[in-house]
C-alpha cells in the first residue's frame, strides 16, 4: 500500500473534534470502551463488557476498594459516562438523568448583621437560650459564663483592657433588657488571665503550624539526600 501523506493527516484525532469527556478522570479509553459496550446488539454481551469496565475503573482506583458502596459508585460512573444509553442488568438501582441534573435546594444562611460583631453569633444564641431558663443558680452559672466569654472575645478583637461595665451593658443590650448585671456585685475574670489564655491558644496554633512546616521541610531534605544518594 503507498503511503499518501493527505489520508495520514485526514486518519489523525485532534481534541477539538472530539466528544467532551463526561468523567475525565477515567480517560478517553474507557470512555471509548463504553461507547462500544453500548452499541453492541446482543444483550449478553453488553452485560459481559459492562462487568469488564467496571473491573477496569475499580483498578483505576485502588484507594477507594475500602470506602463503602464502592461497587455502587463505578456502577453510578458506567451510566453516567454513557450518558444514561447503556442498557445492562445493574445489581444496583440504575440513576436517571433527570436525578442527577436535579439542583439541591438553596440553603438559608443567616443575613444578620450584629452591631458587635466581634463576639459572634453563639453568643446571640446562647443568650437567647438563657431568656428561656427559669430563674436559679444553674441560670446565674450560665449567665457569668457567658459574660466571661463575651469578655473574652472583646479582648481578642480589641487587644486592651476592658471595664465589666462594659460587658454588662452589651448583655443589657443583646438580651433585650432582659439580663441586667450592672446592679449586682458579681465580677468577671481578670482582663490579664483571659488575654493571657487568648496568647496561649494563639501561641498554640502557631506552634502547630510551624511544627507542620518543619515537618514538611525535614522530609523534602530527606527525599533530596535520597535522591542525591542515587
Amino acid at each position: 500500500m503507498e503511503y499518501n501523506p493527505d489520508n495520514a493527516i485526514n486518519a489523525l484525532e485532534y481534541n477539538s473534534e472530539r466528544a467532551r469527556l463526561i468523567i475525565p478522570e477515567y480517560g478517553r479509553h474507557l470512555q471509548k470502551l463504553i461507547e462500544q459496550a453500548v452499541e453492541l446488539e446482543d444483550r449478553e454481551e453488553r452485560n459481559k463488557a459492562a462487568k469488564y469496565i467496571i473491573s477496569v475503573m475499580g483498578s483505576l482506583n485502588p484507594h477507594l476498594r475500602d470506602v463503602p458502596d464502592f461497587q455502587h459508585k463505578l456502577w453510578d460512573q458506567i451510566f453516567i459516562m454513557s450518558d444514561f444509553k447503556l442498557d445492562v442488568d445493574s445489581p444496583y438501582p440504575i440513576p436517571s438523568k433527570e436525578m442527577l441534573e436535579q439542583k439541591p435546594e438553596r440553603l438559608a444562611y443567616p443575613q444578620n448583621f450584629p452591631k458587635y460583631r466581634f463576639y459572634g453569633n453563639n453568643i446571640t444564641n446562647m443568650i437567647e437560650v438563657a431568656n428561656k431558663w427559669e430563674d436559679g443558680e444553674l441560670k446565674t452559672a450560665l449567665i457569668m459564663v457567658i459574660a466571661n466569654h463575651m469578655k473574652k472575645s472583646y479582648l481578642s478583637w480589641n487587644k486592651d483592657t476592658v471595664k465589666d461595665e462594659v460587658i454588662f451593658e452589651h448583655l443589657l443590650e443583646l438580651s433585650g433588657g432582659k439580663i441586667n448585671l450592672l446592679k449586682t456585685d458579681e465580677e468577671l475574670s481578670n482582663s490579664t488571665d483571659l488575654m493571657r489564655v487568648n496568647k496561649k491558644n494563639s501561641n498554640k496554633t502557631q506552634y502547630t503550624n510551624n511544627s507542620k512546616q518543619k515537618g514538611h521541610r525535614s522530609n523534602n531534605t530527606k527525599n533530596q539526600n535520597t535522591k542525591n544518594r542515587k
